[in-house]
């Protein structure tokens, strides 16, 4: 596993999405993931997997504060009392005190943006969590939050992979130091057949998925987290770091989006 050192945190390159991971089924995977090294989980409430994620986490051998674990508040609990309940009910669903990182879901544009930031850096400042941030947001509401925030933002969550380019998104991010977490890298699966991508893993003996995955990890400040709930999967997606990609084959992927 590669890390970022970002904002006095050491960040797993590699994180664990669990969208639409439930029940048995996601106990299993969080647990095979932190077994083989995954160190970062990804869920939300709107996920309805806390609990499971919970139950994983006490159950494996790992300890809190290697752990990096996110949460997201959904949009229609965004009003000042809405969203610090939301972040208590999440903790107590995972079973910790705190929460690494915690997200604005989706923006909701009937709650102004400056009472969730408020919010968000009230829980801050109480311990509740260590790190602000948000998902989903244009340009101009990522700006706001920027405004309105006395903690910085620490990561903006979006869909990025090869065959959705985010140039402006990622750029405006990199040059204001925030995190970009990119979700859905191999687009639910589309991206696996490109020609372009199996061409390149071909190449380097990998699979298309992890071309794609070292494609968004081999840029500055961005980190991704891949879904899977198998386990010969989700051990291809940490075996991402012993490969790079040349000069020419990360502008042809570049290129694909456009």
């Amino acid at each position: 596993m590669e890390y970022i050192e970002f904002q006095g945190e050491r960040v797993p390159k590699i994180g664990l999405g669990t969208w639409d991971l439930r029940g048995s089924e996601c106990i299993r995977a969080v647990k095979h993931a932190l077994e083989i090294g995954y160190r970062h989980v990804d869920t939300a409430e709107f996920y309805r997997n806390e609990t499971e994620i919970g139950a994983a986490i006490s159950e494996s051998d790992v300890a809190r504060d290697e752990l990096f674990l996110t949460s997201k508040v959904w949009s229609t609990h965004l009003r000042y009392e809405d969203l610090i309940e939301a972040c208590q009910r999440s903790l107590q669903k995972l079973g910790i005190e705190w929460l690494d990182l915690y997200l604005i879901h989706a923006p909701n544009p009937q709650v102004p943006i400056e009472v969730s930031m408020r919010a968000l850096n009230d829980l801050t400042a109480g311990g509740k969590i260590h790190h602000v941030g948000v998902s989903n947001f244009s340009l101009d509401q990522l700006r706001q939050a920027m405004q309105h925030s006395d903690a910085p933002i620490f990561s903006h969550q979006i869909n990025y992979h090869p065959l959705h380019p985010q140039d402006e998104m990622v750029a405006f991010c990199q040059r204001e130091k925030i995190l970009v977490t990119a979700y859905s890298p191999i687009a639910k699966g589309r991206a696996l057949r490109s020609a372009l991508l199996q061409e390149i893993a071909a190449r380097h003996g990998v699979s298309a998925a992890q071309v794609a995955l070292r494609w968004l990890v081999e840029q500055d400040l961005v980190i991704t987290i891949p879904k899977s709930s198998n386990p010969q999967h989700q051990q291809q997606n940490l075996d991402v770091f012993g490969f790079a990609l040349s000069p020419e084959e990360k502008i042809k992927i570049d290129e694909m989006g456009h």
